[in-house]
């Protein structure tokens, strides 16, 4: 006879992003009743999460907090549940990452750890302002950063009720973002929000990233047409916003997929070195590559193209000093991750040479 509940949980978890890529670590387990859910929230000591059916708060094993080659559970992750307690997380599909905030530029600090933002992601919602939050400049390490983690972005221009022709930012973007979606909302008009839903239906999981006041709540808001979170008015004396979001929740959507709202985001530093470069700046690669020299800088050399490129207008001058930063950031970050790595063998070597010491010691006494 079929088992009717375990098809419908099986079900309830393919609307929840459940794939073939979970259900294969699942079927190695021993154990076959074991319950897989996906964390939904994150907050300081507890995790809320769902198999499809129930939402249910929950602890993380003290193994996972202990051991740091462990994953530790974050908004987006599938898990393994042993009651209450978050026994293990599958391995992820994906992570949107970022170094850890207040590291960026700072050469001389301690080398930058992880911040998973969230995991198995289908889509990433760059959410900006048309108001002084608009910067292309920033919209470029956006890109780049979600690029590196291999994950696909889409661009959206809010409050475009600010401007007369709104238009001129969406090709002044489309200039920037080769190839990526760009879409522009306005406070008073629901047209463009149908534009989204093919992001969120059932089985997908977009998260938004963007500055603090970009009207990532509001459009969670509108998205749901119910306020499921709260907002906050843009200060009126630096046009800054404020954090209404302090932590990071999965919205199950009426389209039937999930949205992340995040708090907003100071500062875009960059964990993963990938291939965001080549995709965000691609018009420089490809000219790039046509330089008398094969690791031309794009700064002084004879014969370099990108800077003849450059003086015919066909790139500005503030994308090719943002593309130079980026990646001198990125061969530092490579660099340091390198030789942290190596110390780290070098370590567990130098542990090994004294292991074997001492059982030469040991064995030598017992001769005597």
């Amino acid at each position: 006879m079929m088992n009717t509940s375990k098809d419908n949980n099986i079900s309830n978890l393919l609307l929840m992003g459940w794939t073939s890529h979970f259900q294969e670590q699942l079927e190695n387990f021993s154990n076959k009743d074991i319950t897989p859910a996906r964390v939904i929230g994150v907050r300081k000591n507890s995790f809320l999460v769902s198999d499809g059916n129930n939402e249910w708060l929950a602890t993380v094993a003290g193994r996972l907090r202990i051991d740091t080659g462990s994953m530790y559970p974050v908004t987006g992750d599938w898990v393994i549940m042993n009651g209450s307690v978050i026994s293990r997380v599958l391995v992820r599909r994906n992570t949107l990452s970022r170094g850890a905030s207040g590291t960026r530029n700072k050469q001389d600090a301690q080398p930058q750890k992880e911040q998973v933002i969230a995991a198995n992601l289908d889509t990433v919602f760059i959410v900006t302002g048309l108001d002084r939050d608009y910067n292309l400049r920033r919209i470029e390490r956006y890109l780049t950063l979600i690029w590196n983690c291999g994950i696909n972005p889409v661009i959206i221009l809010t409050k475009a009720d600010l401007h007369q022709e709104p238009l001129n930012f969406v090709n002044e973007v489309e200039s920037v973002a080769f190839g990526v979606p760009v879409y522009l909302i306005s406070a008073y008009e629901d047209t463009c929000l149908k534009s989204l839903e093919p992001y969120l239906a059932k089985g997908q999981t977009t998260t938004m990233v963007g500055s603090s006041g970009a009207g990532k709540s509001t459009l969670l808001n509108r998205l749901y047409s119910k306020e499921i979170q709260l907002t906050s008015p843009i200060s009126i004396h630096d046009g800054k916003g404020k954090h209404t979001t302090t932590s990071r929740h999965m919205a199950v959507m009426p389209q039937g997929g999930m949205l992340i709202d995040n708090p907003g985001i100071r500062e875009i530093a960059f964990w993963e070195v990938d291939k965001g470069m080549g995709s965000a700046f691609p018009e420089i690669e490809a000219i790039g590559k046509e330089c008398r020299f094969t690791n031309c800088s794009h700064t002084h050399e004879p014969g370099c193209m990108v800077l003849g490129a450059v003086e015919e207008g066909k790139i500005s001058i503030d994308r090719l000093e943002n593309f130079r930063k980026m990646k001198r950031e990125m061969e530092y970050l490579s660099d340091r991750q390198h030789k942290s790595a190596d110390r780290v063998e070098k370590e567990r070597w130098k542990d090994i040479t004294m292991q074997i010491k001492t059982i030469k010691k040991r064995n030598s006494g017992f001769k005597h």
